[in-house]
């Protein structure tokens, strides 16, 4: 009766947000959350009889020494999985506040790998020939890499955050699927510790391929390259029809050379449309106390445009024209953190004061458009910025910690273009907050806006916003599950890019995809409901999925995109997902689209998967000053 009520109510605040839609205001500065208590872990609730009698049977055939049994045992994961609630829901613990500004003593790292180790069960073990192997096959993470991921080292004062934001940062790399970093109180003493950091890996090495009448495709990444944590992706497809018979992209990184927390990236790609060569350095606000951050970066592209402006948006043909545009980027920027008072000797306020500027030359080599202009772009920013972040479990993930982040943002960017058509000024700004309690769920909403001035008028404008709301997670037994609705909202203003906004994918409806629709202004919401199972397959979890996708689009300026018809997609499908491994969740959807553009060849119903995680948190990090995007 409780759970059916919290869902009644969570329903309820589902059809709130879908009305309020892009009127999503950003709170005031400096809110905080008060911290609830972290329920203790909820033990699994033991399977129903016809479960266990099944379960039992395939065990009993897992021993034999059958092949069909060697087969089974090889497949099927038989350990008890515990499945949890928010496993923290504050970021400092206050067992850890009683060792602010002790000296870090020595640091004992555990490092655990892939498959049949669990960070939460020291006693656990690969049990199977699978886990074993895969094991094998698995290069650790190195010692080096996680002590350079680390804010101390021994001899340190430990500062207030350290051990959360520490563990954090651990936790968000790709070669790492959890992470706890904990102090051994039975041998700290009253002006040093000792640290312990448990970590596990995940399978980094991955591939996939696909062979088709129209061509063949083969992929290959490792993530953590010899543990080094350097990241190789390649994609080659082959067999293709003219104009360009074979498409590559590739592109090699490095995360944080050195404990600079410097990351570096080369990155090539050519296929017909689109050709790009770029290399890229960069240092962001990785962590709520950064000082300072920046980046430099470097690009050559060649594409082909569709062509929208000739005779306005084709109707009845799909073939949209296409103009070459070629161009080069050079891009610098530089920010620097300002620490506000903290009242409290044993906390770090994490409110900061934020400025940053950028340089950015933009040199078109062929081709031109209505809103393309080589140009020099002067642009400076200041805000202010105050996140946190929570620890949950079954978001996108099946079980791991997953960081939550909460807290305010709010950003004013101004700048100066000198261009080689006109010169004019820019304006933007921006405000986002994100709320997260256990018994709540997570409520994000930003609203962003930005436009040039030229000759006192506004031009080339835009207004977009965004609200994402999760609930909490609903339990029946060992089974889980939540709802998410999403709100997006483009608008346009004073532009001549008329067709530049669409509903595709993760624009606004998955598995929906049209070259002939297309507007000017667009508002999207989209729900999605995930249950998450206990059944486990070869290490992969499955859960189901149901989807509800809507989006209104106008190509007419000053037109309320509500006033137009909506498209609508509606689906059902499976996710799978292995936590130990590094390639994205697995999605397979049966999607049912009542409106489609009159296109012959075109579906209803629409088999698709993807592997492409549809939602993400805004991080409430202030970035290099950036001008509003329109697409």
């Amino acid at each position: 009766m409780k759970t059916a009520t919290r869902f009644y109510r969570h329903t309820r605040l589902l059809l709130l947000l879908a009305l309020v839609g892009w009127c999503t205001c950003f709170s005031a500065f400096g809110q905080d959350i008060p911290p609830t208590p972290a329920p203790k872990p909820t033990e699994p609730v033991a399977d129903t009889t016809d479960q266990k009698k099944f379960l039992e049977s395939l065990k009993r055939i897992s021993q034999k020494k059958t092949l069909f049994g060697r087969a089974v045992k090889a497949l099927v994961v038989f350990k008890p999985r515990r499945i949890d609630g928010p496993v923290e829901n504050t970021l400092l613990p206050q067992a850890h506040e009683k060792h602010n500004y002790k000296v870090v003593r020595s640091i004992y790292f555990k490092r655990l790998d892939a498959f049949g180790y669990s960070i939460n069960d020291t006693l656990a073990m690969p049990d199977n020939a699978f886990e074993r192997l895969g094991n094998a096959l698995h290069m650790r993470t190195k010692l080096g890499l996680l002590r350079n991921q680390i804010l101390f080292k021994e001899g340190d004062l430990l500062e207030p955050l350290a051990l959360a934001e520490s563990e954090r940062l651990l936790r968000q790399t790709d070669y790492l699927l959890d992470a706890r970093v904990l102090v051994n109180d039975s041998t700290s003493t009253k002006d040093s510790v000792d640290v312990v950091i448990i970590t596990k890996d995940v399978f980094s090495i991955s591939g996939s391929g696909s062979a088709s009448t129209s061509g063949t495709r083969l992929a290959l990444r490792d993530i953590n390259f010899m543990g080094v944590g350097h990241q190789i992706r390649t994609n080659y497809r082959f067999g293709l029809s003219e104009p360009q018979t074979w498409q590559f992209t590739g592109s090699y990184f490095i995360q944080n050379i050195s404990h600079t927390f410097i990351s570096a990236e080369l990155l090539y790609q050519n296929t017909h449309y689109y050709k790009q060569q770029s290399i890229s350095f960069r240092r962001d606000f990785f962590a709520t106390n950064t000082k300072y951050a920046g980046g430099a970066s470097a690009g050559w592209y060649q594409t082909l445009q569709p062509d929208y402006y000739e005779e306005g948006l084709p109707e009845d043909n799909p073939q949209i024209p296409h103009i070459p545009l070629d161009y080069n980027i050079q891009d610098f920027w530089i920010g620097r953190s300002f620490a506000l008072k903290s009242y409290d000797l044993a906390q770090d306020n994490p409110s900061r004061f934020i400025t940053a500027a950028r340089f950015m030359n933009i040199k078109y080599t062929q081709g031109s458009g209505p809103t393309l202009q080589s140009a020099r772009l002067y642009l400076s920013a200041f805000g202010f910025s105050f996140r946190k972040y929570y620890k949950d479990q079954y978001l996108f993930g099946f079980g791991r910690t997953e960081d939550i982040p909460a807290g305010n943002l709010l950003a004013v960017t101004t700048g100066f273009e000198d261009g080689a058509i006109k010169n004019r000024i820019y304006l933007g700004i921006k405000g986002a907050f994100g709320k997260y309690q256990p018994g709540f769920g997570y409520l994000y909403g930003g609203i962003e806006y930005g436009s040039y001035r030229y000759q006192n008028s506004w031009e080339q404008g835009v207004l977009t916003s965004e609200a994402l709301y999760f609930t909490p997670l609903y339990r029946l037994r060992n089974w889980r599950w939540r709802h998410f609705l999403w709100n997006r909202t483009s608008i346009g203003m004073r532009r001549p890019d008329l067709f530049a906004l669409d509903i595709n994918q993760e624009d606004g409806i998955r598995g929906f995809s049209s070259a002939n629709v297309r507007g000017y202004r667009r508002f999207v919401l989209n729900y999605e409901t995930n249950l998450f199972t206990p059944l486990t397959f070869l290490g992969f979890r499955l859960a189901l999925v149901g989807f509800a996708d809507a989006a209104w689009l106008t190509s007419t300026e000053n037109k309320s995109p509500l006033r137009e018809k909506p498209y609508t997609g509606f689906g059902l499908g499976l996710r799978f997902r292995n936590e130990y491994f590094t390639f994205n969740t697995i999605q397979i959807l049966l999607g049912y689209y009542p409106r489609l553009p009159e296109i012959n060849g075109q579906q209803d119903f629409k088999l698709f998967q993807t592997t492409r995680q549809y939602y993400d948190f805004n991080d409430l990090r202030f970035t290099q000053p950036l001008i509003s995007e329109f697409r």
